[in-house]
């Protein structure tokens, strides 16, 4: 597509970032003040973390498809993504507050845990969806080091309270997977997405 572009519905500056990378040029489609963006991110009742982050990317893309129309925007392909990580089945999602991010960092300390990022993609009424999975591990972190690691701040907004871009990754010990994925944004998965889209990488 020459002088093609999408609309990235994302406030994540990784994710932005990682588009880059790919050569793709595109455009912020944020969700408003009207609406609840949070909410999506609910947990149903026995849902397992593929279930969770495939169904929250899916909402999210519905929003962003009808935020696109609500606001009479140029026709372009529209990309979302959501991560989480997962501790067995535990869903662990951004933390409520200082204490919830230690608990969480604790329970990962010398663990391996997974990190699922789910990309879609919608191009008029076709939608294309892939998954990420990688498999973290995660050194013995002392407690004193998970305190201070919360009290900077990098966990705030963030699935499983850490950044793995960041301080954190002082704690991980292997990585077995998508690195981007990790951050926010599969580049191999969300590569073909858009090559379906009709996108010459």
């Amino acid at each position: 597509m020459k002088d093609a572009f999408i609309y990235l519905a994302s406030q994540s500056p990784r994710r932005a970032q990682l588009l880059g990378l790919l050569g793709v040029r595109h455009e912020l489609l944020l969700a408003g003040p009207e609406e609840d963006a949070e909410a999506l991110e609910h947990v149903q009742p026995g849902e397992s973390p593929t279930a969770y982050v495939q169904r929250v990317t899916a909402l999210k893309l519905d929003a962003a498809v009808a935020r696109h129309r609500r606001l009479g925007l140029p026709p372009a392909p529209v990309l979302c993504a959501d991560t989480t990580v997962a501790f067995g089945r535990a869903i662990l999602g951004k933390p409520a507050d200082a204490q919830d991010a230690q608990r969480m960092l604790a329970m990962l300390s010398g663990r391996t845990h997974r990190v699922l990022t789910a990309v879609a993609l919608q191009h008029g009424r076709r939608r294309h969806a892939a998954l990420s999975v990688s498999r973290v591990r995660f050194a013995a972190v002392e407690k004193r080091r998970i305190a201070a690691y919360v009290a900077s701040g990098e966990p705030e907004g963030k699935a499983g309270a850490y950044a793995i871009q960041g301080r954190a990754a002082a704690f991980v010990e292997h990585i077995s997977g998508s690195h981007s994925g990790i951050m926010g944004l599969p580049m191999f998965e969300t590569a073909q997405l858009l090559r379906q889209a009709g996108f010459a990488l």
